[in-house]
């Protein structure tokens, strides 16, 4: 289908498995995804990760700079000549480390590629590549936060947080939002109750991003928020459905509740449970059957911002956990109930930056991999086409706005045209901002086989 829109990628990606044997899964990964560029043929990507350098991120953080190389450095994106990246790699600063890393490609044929300073309230326009790393919290072209710690009472220190960047893309602004919410601990606790304590812990830090973006002293924008939500099953109800004429049976260990198992009248054992145990005897086939369907009866963690977000229908299957065997793509490990954790999602006025939104021809939603093995999670993925100059149509024709629209997301549009009004006035900077905390501005060389060297800059400490 014909288009004058942007075509437009947004993918999210849990990377932290892959830095754990990078020598084999880096080359695997990045091969798997540059093949979906291939296929989809944006214009503008923007990848989002979260885990960056992986669960030992004191050991694995160098190989992040390979994993950099491996993507900037090939034959896909040489065409993308405005590239921003943002790596939150401090580990050492335990109040600020999220782990979270932005990646934004966007192509040569796009001119009018803007940025939004945070500090200086305005845009200044995306020329080259720069990748920011390390100790980045000076970057004014992006805003990061961890969630308050109260949030997490039992962690002692969690790395969830947001990092957010604003855009101007053929005339039409919006913000693109790398999250990552907390993780189920226990699957005993999760099945207790539905919403379990873990879901509500979810809520509530995605409840207090939602607010701070509607309520903070910048311009409201449409939003793209894409990262892993962590969003998990009813673990109860599921157990229920798949444990249907069974007998229970309990195991200890030192008086403590260390095992549940259910077996049929054929004695057959039909699940396991544990604290990070969760094995079907036919695991590897009654999830992924029609692509997991049947399961997202149980899928529920969505229902509470109902009006507030947006998704566009699930045709996939649940994008963790997978097994990290790299021969073993299509398998489930047997430890959680199957989820989909990774999400691309919308607010209610970014609906309206999607063109022909109506037609299942124009909007693909689906996994990275499917029969590959990418980690322990598949990479979650969302190609559209971006409306030009939206935000400018707005401000004269009220057409641009969803007249189902609830009254929160009209509130929303009203203020979007403020924003565009106020975007006509603003003067763009033509000068980045240096960083003023002492970073120490490197250059690291990239080169393709038929081009001359390219050059981008890292912010380290």
């Amino acid at each position: 289908m014909s288009s004058d829109g942007v075509p437009f990628l947004l993918i999210t990606a849990n990377v932290g498995s892959i830095f754990e044997e990078p020598s084999v899964m880096l080359k695997i990964w990045t091969e798997e995804f540059l093949s979906t560029i291939s296929r989809l043929d944006p214009k503008f990507i923007a990848l989002h990760c979260q885990e960056v350098g992986g669960k030992n991120y004191a050991e694995s953080m160098r190989h992040v700079e390979d994993f950099v190389r491996l993507l900037m450095s090939s034959e896909e994106l040489r065409l993308f000549d405005k590239v921003r990246v943002f790596l939150d790699e401090d580990f050492s600063s335990a109040e600020h480390f999220t782990a979270l890393g932005n990646l934004y490609f966007a192509h040569e044929t796009l001119k009018d590629v803007l940025l939004w300073d945070f500090k200086e309230g305005n845009f200044v326009p995306v020329n080259g590549r720069e990748v920011h790393s390390g100790n980045i919290e000076a970057v004014t072209t992006k805003e990061k936060a961890k969630f308050p710690q109260d949030f997490f009472p039992e962690c002692k220190w969690s790395r969830k947080g947001f990092l957010r960047t604003r855009w101007s893309v053929g005339g039409t602004v919006f913000d693109l939002i790398n999250i990552h919410l907390f993780h189920d601990a226990s699957n005993f606790v999760a099945m207790e109750t539905f919403p379990s304590v873990y879901s509500k812990t979810r809520r509530r830090a995605l409840e207090h991003t939602l607010d701070r973006f509607h309520n903070d002293h910048y311009p409201n924008a449409p939003y793209f928020l894409f990262g892993d939500f962590n969003f998990r099953t009813d673990t109860a109800g599921v157990i229920k459905k798949l444990t249907a004429d069974t007998t229970e049976s309990k195991q200890s260990n030192k008086g403590s509740l260390s095992k549940l198992q259910f077996r049929n009248e054929s004695d057959d054992l039909i699940l396991t449970l544990g604290k990070k145990e969760f094995s079907h005897h036919e695991h590897q086939q009654v999830f992924v059957e029609n692509s997991g369907q049947w399961l997202r009866e149980y899928d529920k963690e969505m229902g509470d911002f109902e009006g507030r977000l947006f998704e566009f229908p699930i045709g996939f299957v649940p994008s963790y956990p997978f097994e990290e065997d790299v021969k073993e793509g299509t398998n489930y490990m047997q430890t959680r109930v199957p989820a989909w954790c990774d999400r691309v999602l919308l607010s209610p006025t970014a609906k309206s930056l999607v063109e022909d939104i109506s037609s299942p021809e124009a909007i693909e939603y689906g996994i990275i991999g499917p029969t590959t093995c990418m980690g322990d999670h598949k990479p979650v993925y969302l190609r559209l086409n971006l409306a030009r100059d939206a935000a400018i149509a707005t401000t004269s024709s009220s057409a641009m706005i969803d007249p189902w629209e609830s009254v929160e997301a009209h509130e929303e549009s009203q203020r979007m045209l403020e924003f565009a009004e106020q975007l006509s006035k603003t003067e763009i900077c033509e000068d980045g901002v240096e960083a003023e905390n002492g970073s120490i501005t490197r250059y690291i060389h990239i080169k393709h086989a038929d081009s001359t060297v390219k050059i981008f800059r890292e912010t380290t400490v």
